[in-house]
């Protein structure tokens, strides 16, 4: 597309564009979103709306997921030179030196990531390294390595990779359909009652309606974008709740102070661990968002309560282990070891990793 002067639109002409198999499983927004980076998702509503655009002759939404060699008919698009230039993404030998080093498995088409703590899975206000990012230095061609699914900043451990589209759809039908087998290991505060047990609850963003406690002196803006994040507990039927289910069972703990749990959850809900482990009261440890409170206040109130010195007080969060069908056969089965602030935590209580863990024989279902 020649530019001929800033902010000057650009007509593009009808064209007949067939979907490769790196694309096989992309909603039409992103398709063309990839194609046209210039083009408005305003204006490709539409010309979507109008009967303009044409998958195999039929008309379509924008959420309509496409399927390899399909033919798509592009009507000329007004793309903005303005947004003609996006940013352009470098390859970088360092990203993929960091992305080998966390590699804990790796196929012809799947990359499993130990993910560690701190590094965000993708960009947001004031990212600059994330791992959809770094992926871009193991881009070959037009095909680069496609996210699968997420995981908080603040948490460690397995994260799946898919190295083309149609894969990536082959695995996002798997976790859909709940194929896959997501263990967490969580260090929480206090010990919970049973020692296994199950928590099925309702989950909604943002502070509940009728939410008036005073915040903190000096706290105000912090703890407003902080309410608006948090997940809380919600009825059936309130407005964006979604019901959420996790197992748990205490593998070891040092009571009354703490427990060591493995989490299986069956939803994936935003923030679904840390949300259900503070509604049972015993939230993670090092979690700033749910049922923290500080240390000194605990010693004060409880010293039995109090957790040694010397602990990092990071999320004590570890996707410990995922398993599914591999899409080109077999099962994938893979584990991520301890964080070096979590394996810290757990020589000061003496827990062993390599136990048995009974969350392996929680329901499926």
């Amino acid at each position: 597309m020649t530019v001929t002067s800033p902010g000057s639109p650009s007509a593009s002409p009808v064209q007949t564009l067939t979907v490769t198999e790196d694309e096989a499983g992309l909603r039409l927004d992103r398709w063309f979103k990839r194609r046209f980076p210039a083009l408005a998702l305003s204006h490709l509503a539409k010309i979507c709306r109008k009967g303009e655009v044409r998958v195999d002759g039929k008309r379509v939404d924008t959420a309509t997921r496409l399927e390899q060699d399909q033919k798509i008919r592009v009507p000329p698009l007004k793309l903005e030179a303005a947004a003609a230039a996006p940013t352009i993404l470098r390859a970088s030998p360092e990203d993929a030196r960091a992305l080998a080093d966390m590699t804990l498995y790796e196929d012809a088409s799947l990359l499993v990531l130990n993910k560690p703590y701190g590094l965000a899975v993708q960009g947001g206000s004031g990212m600059t390294r994330h791992i959809d990012g770094m992926l871009e230095s193991l881009a070959k061609g037009d095909t680069r390595p496609v996210l699968v699914h997420r995981l908080d900043r603040d948490t460690s451990g397995v994260l799946l990779i898919a190295k083309n589209r149609r894969t990536a759809a082959d695995l996002g039908e798997i976790f859909r359909s709940r194929q896959a087998k997501k263990i967490y290991w969580a260090l929480v505060e206090g010990v919970p009652k049973p020692a296994q047990g199950r928590v099925s609850l309702y989950l909604a963003k943002g502070a509940a309606m009728g939410d008036d406690r005073p915040p903190r002196p000096g706290s105000e803006r912090r703890e407003a974008a902080d309410a608006r994040e948090k997940m809380r507990v919600a009825r059936h039927g309130d407005e964006g709740a979604q019901h959420s289910l996790t197992y748990y069972a205490i593998v070891e703990k040092a009571a009354p102070r703490c427990a060591w749990l493995s989490m299986k959850p069956l939803t994936g809900r935003t923030h679904q661990l840390r949300a259900h482990a503070e509604a049972i009261a015993c939230p993670i440890f090092g979690d700033p968002k749910y049922g923290h409170r500080p240390e000194d206040e605990v010693r004060r109130r409880d010293p039995m309560r109090a957790m040694p010195e010397g602990l990092e007080r990071k999320l004590h969060l570890l996707a410990r282990r995922l398993i599914l069908p591999n899409p080109k056969g077999g099962t994938l089965d893979v584990t991520a070891p301890l964080p070096a602030h979590m394996q810290t935590s757990w020589d000061v209580f003496g827990f062993d990793a390599s136990r048995q863990d009974p969350i392996m024989s929680a329901p499926d279902a």
